[in-house]
């Protein structure tokens, strides 16, 4: 009797033991000879073969790794992520596995590992809810069809991160290794073992440029600007030219430099030129601060230092508090106001992310709560919510509104005529960003401020609005010798020991318009190498490496 009780308990013992590791989802399965035969690996393919008609035949053993390329993997697993997760850490409930763990990736080229990202939680894997059940999944890593994967930026960081030293021309064994993660509350990773692997050999040609590619574009008749005969370095802008023609620096689609007020380079590239209209994204957010300081001196604005109780009936605004009364003009242009709103935390409420799905973006920044942790004006955190309420309140303000205000007072002294706002739901034009001009057009703008607000002999814009923009309101947490003014960003180059300060306007993919202090010198740098790692690095390596030293001997 006590044996047969033993043998009881040891056989429950065992099971709950079981229970507890058991898988928490049944998943696909693995339904076909294909997946059976390579359960564990990571297998490459040139582009998007759908799984019934992926064969092994599609195995890429080797690979010419260009530009535009279409470099695919396919992950064979033995379980779904969240079981993988639950084998991790069993005690943990499915829907905290899934918010505080993902795959690992890790990256190796010829054998030295150079890169290791724990993917974002919210990284899923095909349909909704695959991550609890699929033993499968596809993602590219390089794609010439404009494809918006998080695989393809994790690519990206792995380039910026080693990668790109390291694929030289020739040929380059890549080995991928997937494993699962797992974040504990004390912020250590848990990381568990293999899942799947693939290594594949790339071929890398450097492209064979032509001599139109490298040399200096002329500059055509009728730019607006009188041409300036500088005697620069030519070889370096030919350096410049060789770079983005050989990919080296990507997705540039002009530089234009201005120098003692002339115009010293215009160049174009893929496929722009100088009548296209520039998509600079955030970059536009500074013509809010500009048009601001415009309708101050008009006096359809007091100062920046109204409060927000004097243009809207907050109470009428959900999570009311008098705080939010305090909110001044200056606190939106130096995005230092106490709104629970950063543009920096995927998770806060007011995330740009999480305004551009409403159908009233003014309506959603007011009925935010105000942050415990924030004073107004007391600490910067970016918030382009902020932006757009700056915008509502200059279009509330002005006659006509804010589109024809920027028109008559802004782009016509400036012989703006080809450009393009983008708008808000209640069709204002939106101050948060995307406003499009050529680059010709955006260099007035830049070179207005150089100019302190002088153009062709008017004062457009106040010396003492200009000195207010262009001041170090904050200082940008964890970038040294980083500054914000009023919607202008701030920083300082170095070349052979000399420090030259500069202003700029900022936008994702590596769009600015920089604005030199102690030079007679703005650069404007378009780009369309939208939410690329690289972008904002390659502006700031075109200044560095190629346009200061073409300029200063």
């Amino acid at each position: 009797m006590i044996k047969h009780f033993f043998l009881l308990a040891l056989l429950f013992c065992n099971g709950m033991i079981s229970a507890q590791n058991s898988d928490l989802f049944q998943t696909d399965g693995i339904t076909t000879e294909l997946h059976k035969n390579n359960v564990g690996k990571v297998t490459f393919m040139k582009g998007n073969i759908p799984l019934d008609q992926y064969k092994e035949t599609d195995f890429l053993k080797s690979f010419e790794l260009t530009y535009k390329s279409d470099l695919n993997i396919r992950v064979f697993m033995n379980n779904s992520v969240t079981n993988y997760l639950h084998q991790l850490n069993p005690e943990l409930p499915a829907d905290q596995l899934l918010t505080t763990g993902n795959l690992q990736f890790a990256f190796y080229i010829d054998n030295k590992l150079l890169y290791t990202e724990n993917l974002n939680y919210g990284c899923s894997f095909g349909s909704a809810g695959s991550k609890d059940t699929s033993t499968t999944f596809r993602v590219p890593l390089t794609s010439s069809k404009k494809e918006d994967w998080w695989s393809i930026y994790l690519w990206e960081r792995f380039k910026v991160n080693g990668g790109e030293n390291a694929l030289t021309n020739g040929k380059h064994k890549l080995k991928i290794e997937i494993r699962p993660y797992q974040t504990n509350q004390n912020g250590s990773v848990k990381t568990g073992d293999l899942i799947a692997k693939g290594e594949i050999q790339l071929i890398l040609k450097a492209p064979k440029l032509t001599a139109k590619q490298i040399e200096i574009q002329p500059i055509q008749p009728n730019s607006g600007w009188e041409v300036s005969n500088f005697a620069f370095d030519k070889k370096k802008i030919e350096q410049l030219n060789t770079a983005i023609a050989s990919y080296n620096l990507k997705e540039i689609t002009s530089v234009v430099v201005i120098y003692d007020k002339k115009l010293l380079l215009e160049e174009y590239f893929n496929e722009a030129d100088r009548n296209t209209l520039h998509d600079t994204r955030s970059a536009g957010k500074s013509f809010a601060s500009t048009l601001a300081g415009i309708a101050i001196n008009d006096g359809y604005l007091k100062n920046e230092n109204q409060t927000l109780n004097q243009f809207y009936d907050l109470k009428n605004y959900a999570n009311y508090e008098s705080k939010k009364d305090s909110v001044k003009i200056k606190d939106l242009l130096s995005m230092s106001s106490a709104f629970e709103g950063s543009d920096q935390n995927s998770d806060s409420p007011g995330n740009e992310e999480n305004m551009y799905p409403t159908d009233n973006w003014v309506k959603f920044t007011l009925d935010l709560p105000m942050d415990k942790s924030k004073t107004n004006g007391g600490k910067w955190d970016y918030f382009t919510a902020g932006v757009v309420l700056m915008g509502d309140i200059i279009h509330k303000s002005v006659p006509g509104g804010l589109e024809k205000y920027a028109d008559e007072k802004l782009f016509k002294p400036l012989n703006i005529t080809h450009y393009q706002w983008q708008y808000t739901p209640q069709k204002v034009a939106n101050t948060a960003g995307s406003l499009q001009m050529t680059a010709l057009d955006y260099a007035k703008y830049a070179q207005l401020y150089q100019n302190n607000g002088l153009w062709n002999g008017k004062q457009i814009l106040t010396t003492d609005w200009v000195q207010k923009t262009l001041t170090h309101q904050f200082q940008i947490p964890e970038r040294e010798n980083e500054y914000y003014g009023y919607l202008f960003w701030n920083r300082t180059f170095t070349y052979k020991n000399t420090p030259y300060e500069t202003y700029y306007c900022a936008g994702n993919g590596g769009n600015e318009f920089i604005i030199f202090k102690n030079l007679p010198l703005v650069v404007i740098i378009t780009s369309k190498a939208y939410n690329k790692p690289y972008g904002h690095a390659q502006a700031e390596k075109i200044v560095q490496d190629y346009i200061l030293p073409s300029l200063l001997k």
